[in-house]
């Protein structure tokens, strides 16, 4: 039996935008941080997203679709990822922070946060086809829950919750409200591969190498030939 172009049609709905942006969370957190990230088989449909102690992130996306990304952290969840960041990049353990509420961890946790949306951002242009931007990450360092109401244009809000946890069990989670939507496939294409930023670098360096390299020089009896067939 034939079958029709709707049958053949791959749909691309919120719940694949959602694992997408979850890959993204574990890809980042795990790389920067060197923790082992994971998250919950499970999904939670939720009413409304909101920031919640004790330090809160969100960041608006616009675009293709629209969209909210929200992620809060506990204390001990924040500190765990701040402290494990900056061990890495080589700080001294003595030289870090010592409580959540300091602006250096917020400031981590921000730079983390735009990372986490920029994969996922990326992700969307070369495997939906689509551009989406993004603004700059928010934190709230927060003693009491808050509801978070940001205007976002969205006209058929769909939102979820997912938990994640770190290497030490500590927990956060992650909140996503966007309009409900769906990218069909119209016909196969090939996604865009990653660019490999060392591979660019290394192919601009040969370049700059080459443009800066002296010209070759013409062997002696060459020269002469040339001067003697001019009649010099």
């Amino acid at each position: 039996m034939v079958q029709t172009r709707q049958d053949e049609a791959v749909v691309y709905g919120t719940e694949d935008l959602l694992s997408s942006l979850c890959q993204s969370v574990t890809r980042v957190l795990n790389v920067a941080t060197q923790c082992q990230i994971s998250y919950s088989g499970m999904v939670q449909r939720i009413t409304k997203t909101c920031l919640k102690p004790d330090i809160g992130c969100f960041v608006l996306f616009d675009g293709g679709f629209s969209g909210l990304v929200v992620i809060n952290f506990s204390a001990q969840t924040a500190m765990e990822l701040y402290e494990s960041y900056m061990l890495n990049m080589g700080m001294p353990k003595s030289e870090l922070a010592s409580s959540h509420t300091s602006d250096e961890v917020s400031d981590i946790m921000g730079e983390l946060m735009n990372q986490i949306v920029g994969d996922f951002t990326g992700k969307v242009r070369r495997e939906l086809q689509t551009h989406i931007t993004q603004n700059q990450p928010k934190m709230l360092v927060l003693n009491k829950q808050v509801v978070l109401s940001v205007d976002t244009h969205l006209d058929q809000p769909e939102s979820r919750r997912v938990t994640f946890y770190t290497g030490k069990n500590n927990i956060f989670y992650l909140e996503l409200a966007i309009d409900h939507t769906e990218f069909i496939k119209l016909h196969d294409f090939e996604a865009n591969e990653v660019p490999d930023p060392d591979a660019l670098i290394a192919q601009a360096s040969t370049g700059l190498a080459a443009a800066a390299a002296p010209a070759e020089v013409e062997p002696a009896a060459d020269h002469e030939a040339l001067l003697k067939s001019l009649g010099m």
